[in-house]
């Protein structure tokens, strides 16, 4: 199984999306000190996830959303499925 995922700050007050196959172990990255933008605060936790069958669909909709450019829009999504 993919993951398309999205992660919240809220030492940054940031959202950030992504995609995986492995969604336990990518939180811990996310969450270990390094130099990429979620590598500072430590503090992302999962507020939304969709499971697909295909890399590929797991890409397409990770595409999807970062195109969306709108935190409205996350908010949304994150707040219509209940996670």
């Amino acid at each position: 199984m993919f993951y398309t995922y999205i992660l919240y700050s809220k030492v940054r007050d940031k959202y950030y999306v992504g995609s995986t196959i492995n969604l336990t172990e990518r939180l811990k990255k996310h969450n270990t000190k390094h130099a990429g933008f979620t590598g500072h605060t430590g503090d992302w936790c999962i507020f939304w996830f969709q499971v697909f069958e295909t890399k590929r669909d797991a890409i397409l909709r990770e595409r999807q959303i970062k195109n969306w450019k709108s935190r409205i829009m996350i908010e949304k999504l994150i707040s219509s499925t209940g996670l």
